[in-house]
């Protein structure tokens, strides 16, 4: 494919210029204001739209193996090129759990017959995620961007640690979900007003940060490098801050809904249920300034889609997750950047560069690499309408919302993406 984006702000070293960019056989050959019929290559001219190094997320459900009735790696990696990323990391809670090197082929198999982005599987840290027996590390280290049992909270500290040893020792990353069971007590949005004013169990604050307190001794004790997983409170925000400020070898995330909600936005609808749940007003606040002052390191959607049945029981009964690949750059750019919270160019680090230098996957935008790259017309203003998402899952509490920032172009692979 030869092929040549003409008129457009690309981000190159930190900052836009008005340039070119010309891709051949799914390289970018040139970057620059040179004529475009030296190529001899079909054009598009974007009109001062901009171009964006293709977003990497770390935190992705695609559901399959196991659960395709709810996402399909097949429709997963179309939608998020429809939201601009060219790299994201799946997550292990599958059938069977990639805990061994046969469970791990069986998901490598379905990512190379049908993905059309890059995806890279995590590797669980137990046995079928149960918290109780080591999963086979050595086994499929290779082929995987780190450990993780996302959806659960490992209880035990002593298997913990042996785990940070052992991930260390194969020099990847293990990735926490942060949860203490014992702390829940059936909760299934935050406990705070809006659980207090209609009935609803509540999930405490502490839940999260106490486990995420004892992790960050471990991986100072063990010198595993250590990711958090979609922080949602103030006190997560600080211990992490003190961890870094010590030296200890952590990073962390967020997702978009944490960043722009808080309880006060609830209403009585499963697509307002996630896990961690929306927090306080002042929870939100700690996050923007986590974001602004470097401790938040990456912003990743935790992409969790279910069934439309599964999520029409309600705050009290509906499944945990929400979809956020086709949603996340418009409301981060409209939300965040529109508004002065962080810039433009903070937003791409954070869903480009910082999460890329963690992991060590992805490309950049520059001559010579890989064309993995997006177009956006920030100027382009609509309303999110789920009917046009490609996911399976449709279920986001951004329905409706009027947003600016819309994907024309994905390129990754060499293939070809375009969107109306």
């Amino acid at each position: 494919m030869s092929y040549i984006i003409k008129n457009t702000f690309v981000y190159k070293s930190g900052s836009f210029f008005l340039n070119n960019i010309f891709v051949n056989n799914g390289v970018i050959v040139d970057i620059s204001n040179s004529d475009s019929s030296c190529f001899g290559s079909s054009a598009d001219n974007f009109n001062n739209c901009f171009v964006f190094p293709g977003f990497t997320d770390v935190h992705v459900h695609f559901r399959e193996p196991g659960f395709s009735y709810k996402e399909t790696i097949k429709q997963g990696s179309r939608a998020a090129a429809h939201g601009g990323f060219t790299t994201v990391c799946t997550m292990p809670n599958l059938s069977p759990v990639p805990d061994s090197n046969e469970h791990l082929q069986t998901e490598l198999d379905i990512i190379r017959r049908d993905a059309c982005i890059n995806v890279i599987p995590y590797g669980s840290i137990t046995v079928n995620e149960e918290g109780k027996v080591l999963s086979d590390m050595e086994g499929i280290y290779k082929n995987i961007v780190a450990f993780s049992d996302d959806g659960h909270g490992i209880q035990d500290a002593h298997l913990m640690q042996r785990a940070m040893e052992n991930v260390k020792a194969l020099g990847k990353i293990l990735v926490a979900h942060c949860e203490v069971n014992s702390l829940l007590n059936g909760g299934y949005i935050h406990d705070g007003r809006y659980a207090k004013a209609h009935d609803h169990g509540g999930i405490c604050s502490r839940s999260e940060w106490e486990q995420i307190e004892r992790d960050i001794n471990l991986s100072a004790k063990t010198g595993c490098p250590y990711h958090i997983c979609h922080i949602s409170t103030k006190e997560s925000v600080e211990l992490i801050r003190q961890a870094k400020a010590s030296g200890v070898d952590v990073t962390c995330e967020t997702a978009p809904h944490y960043l722009t909600l808080c309880e006060d936005d609830l209403i009585e609808d499963g697509r307002f249920k996630m896990n961690p749940p929306l927090r306080s007003y002042k929870d939100k606040e700690a996050l923007l300034e986590g974001l602004c002052d470097g401790t938040i390191d990456m912003i990743a959607t935790d992409h969790a889609p279910h069934s439309k049945e599964e999520k029409s029981r309600g705050l009290s009964k509906s499944a945990f997750g929400v979809t956020g690949l086709e949603t996340a750059f418009p409301i981060l750019y409209t939300k965040l950047v529109r508004n002065n919270v962080i810039t433009l160019e903070k937003l791409i680090d954070l869903l480009h560069t910082n999460p890329n230098k963690r992991f060590k996957i992805g490309t950049s935008l520059c001559v010579g690499q890989k064309a993995d790259l997006t177009v956006f017309d920030l100027n382009s203003e609509y309303i999110i309408n789920t009917d046009d998402f490609y996911s399976l899952g449709k279920s986001t509490p951004f329905k409706g919302m009027s947003v600016f920032g819309k994907c024309k172009m994905t390129i990754v692979n060499g293939g070809l993406y375009k969107y109306d």
